[in-house]
């Protein structure tokens, strides 16, 4: 006997509040968490909606819709919109929330001061007017909504942890990490985060044997790791590491950008990226690991004297013994 599978329920989050309570922010971190967010969007038009495919190419119920709305809604009534939620509310294969944003009027007028705009509700009167007239608009909806967010004493950065908090349906909201290896020769990658200089560690490039090969070859990796300070540096890299990823997390950055940099590109720092990329899997991290100049040339003129090489001057300048 076939058991029939259990269809997915579309999780629909109705956003709506006060004018300058934070709508936008909250529909921007959702965005985020990978939620389809639609904001402005009339209610009666939710259904047609749903029949759209998500940005994926797909009808998809398990991306989360956020919809947001307010008193600048086309045809807004608070009682009217009330009854279309309930009807949205009766269809089984939706979950359907509304979250309401309020915030005390004398922090909404400072908001709007701050950035030169006016209400909505008071184009030709004190801002006061209109906070007031849109209050009394809305509170049907705040009356009705299973989640009240006060933000008045709130930051954007505070709203934003807290819808996080709230409806991220991840295990392990983590940062995106990128780990990249490059070559300083060839310049420092766009947008790092944390850059570490791995110059320190003696040169694969110097051996004969070697030059050829790259830090995805056991030859290399057994020489880079011989050298006497690799143990130690590596230890102190992934003690920081274990310190700022976790303050990372908790402020909510996207994406951490990580970059080892050697001479060329082609050894140490293909090594050290690619033994951080397999250390952050184990501890529970999805890293990106990128080797930016593993298929660049090797030439000597980059790479700088060998180690242990001297040199000495001469009429004309410096030159190699």
């Amino acid at each position: 006997m076939t058991r029939k599978s259990t269809p997915k329920v579309q999780t629909i989050l109705l956003v709506t509040g006060l004018s300058g309570a934070g709508k936008t922010t909250v529909l921007k971190t959702l965005e985020d968490l990978g939620w389809e967010a639609v904001d402005n969007f009339p209610i009666r038009l939710a259904g047609p909606l749903l029949d759209i495919p998500a940005s994926g190419g797909r009808s998809d119920p398990s991306i989360p819709l956020a919809l947001g709305f307010d008193s600048r809604t086309r045809g807004f009534k608070a009682d009217k919109l009330i009854r279309q939620i309930k009807q949205l509310q009766k269809n089984p294969d939706l979950n359907v929330m509304t979250l309401f944003l309020d915030c005390a009027g004398t922090e909404i007028e400072r908001r709007y001061s701050e950035t030169r705009r006016r209400h909505p509700m008071a184009q030709d009167r004190p801002a006061m007017d209109g906070i007031a007239q849109e209050r009394m608009m809305m509170e049907p909806l705040r009356r009705w909504a299973e989640t009240v967010i006060d933000t008045s004493k709130m930051s954007a950065h505070d709203l934003q942890n807290d819808i996080r908090v709230r409806f991220n349906s991840e295990v392990t909201p983590h940062s995106i990490i990128t780990i990249t290896s490059f070559g300083f020769s060839r310049g420092v990658p766009h947008n790092v985060d944390l850059v570490f200089d791995l110059r320190f560690l003696r040169n694969p490039h110097w051996d004969n044997q070697l030059r050829p090969l790259t830090g995805l070859d056991a030859a290399v990796s057994e020489y880079v790791e011989a050298d006497p300070t690799y143990d130690e540096a590596m230890r102190k890299i992934r003690d920081l590491l274990s310190y700022l990823l976790p303050l990372y997390d908790a402020q909510g950055k996207a994406y951490v950008n990580i970059a080892f940099g050697c001479t060329g590109g082609r050894h140490r720092s293909v090594h050290v990226a690619e033994q951080f990329g397999k250390w952050l899997r184990e501890e529970g991290f999805s890293p990106t690991v990128v080797h930016r100049n593993l298929t660049s040339r090797a030439i000597d003129a980059l790479e700088g004297p060998a180690n242990g090489a001297k040199t000495k001057k001469t009429k004309r300048g410096s030159e190699r013994k």
